[in-house]
């Protein structure tokens, strides 16, 4: 079992100061600049938003000039937008067999780190890794010593790494809490690890949160694997696929397979106070999808079921 008492206090101290209730907010494109997703949010309604640092689908990008840094910390004064977290891209694979592609990840996954760092963000979600192939437990090991490293080369780093359940697509790793705490168990200093809860990822891996008993196995299951302290972020995404698919497929709060309740449950959760919840459905033109789906969320706080 991962080591907890370093993250109880870590993570407590970094929710949002008296909240009684999450931080409900959305993923925002930082087309034309970082702070650019700051604006869109608080138009949008946010209370916390989620970026990613560069593009998701570029494996290198120029760095950030002075200005641009400058830029961001000012406007998010300005648009009292309380949290930022960052996803990290897609094409890193820490779990890669392929030691030329691990490594590129890995150096990928630094870049990141720094951009976060400079931008003052404190959580860089991460998929864990696929194995590719080479099976659960080198998976495991892959993860963990491509996640070490960066934590080698990130000392003393005030952003840290929140590894996010998977759906269990392909080979991908960290569908099961098990599988999650072993890569904890094997990363050093693993104190710097958190973890990023996705609604449709944790019910397509066959975590039923339809029904309050299965609600609170689920996140029995998880305190006992990796430990609720750990959880600094959720993504909110109903399913557009059916339970235990392994396909990771958002839908609109409400209208997928998993429904209205598990939300309702989740922003009412005190457990959960100050924690940042981030939709990441699609935001529809001018972003009104996505506007539709942060007020569900707002409408089910203090409601019964």
């Amino acid at each position: 079992m991962a080591s907890k008492v370093e993250a109880k206090a870590a993570a407590g101290a970094t929710r949002a100061a008296g909240m009684k209730r999450p931080l409900l907010g959305a993923h925002m494109s930082i087309a034309g600049g970082v702070s650019e997703a700051l604006i869109r949010a608080r138009d949008t309604g946010c209370e916390c938003v989620q970026i990613f640092t560069k593009s998701s689908r570029q494996w290198v990008s120029k760095p950030y000039a002075k200005e641009e840094v400058e830029a961001f910390k000012r406007v998010l004064g300005e648009t009292g937008i309380k949290m930022v977290i960052a996803h990290d891209s897609y094409l890193i694979n820490m779990g890669a067999p392929d030691e030329a592609m691990r490594k590129k990840s890995v150096a990928g996954f630094i870049d990141e780190l720094e951009r976060c760092e400079l931008l003052g963000v404190p959580f860089l979600i991460a998929h864990p890794g696929a194995h590719v192939g080479a099976g659960e437990e080198a998976g495991i090991r892959t993860i963990a010593k491509s996640i070490s490293e960066a934590h080698k080369a990130c000392a003393g780093f005030k952003v840290e790494v929140a590894l996010e359940i998977t759906a269990g697509q392909g080979s991908n790793l960290g569908y099961r809490f098990e599988q999650m705490g072993q890569i904890f168990d094997a990363t050093n200093e693993n104190e710097r690890l958190r973890l990023c809860f996705d609604t449709e990822h944790a019910f397509a891996a066959g975590y039923d949160l339809r029904t309050a008993e299965g609600y609170e196995r689920t996140f029995a299951e998880l305190d006992e694997q990796v430990g609720l302290d750990r959880l600094v972020a959720f993504h909110m995404n109903d399913s557009l696929k059916p339970f235990h698919s392994r396909v990771d497929r958002h839908q609109h709060i409400g209208k997928g397979y998993l429904g209205i309740d598990p939300f309702r449950r989740l922003v009412n959760d005190p457990r959960f106070a100050g924690i940042p919840m981030c939709l990441e459905t699609e935001p529809g033109p001018e972003m009104a999808d996505i506007a539709a789906d942060l007020r569900q969320l707002h409408e089910l706080l203090n409601s019964d079921d």
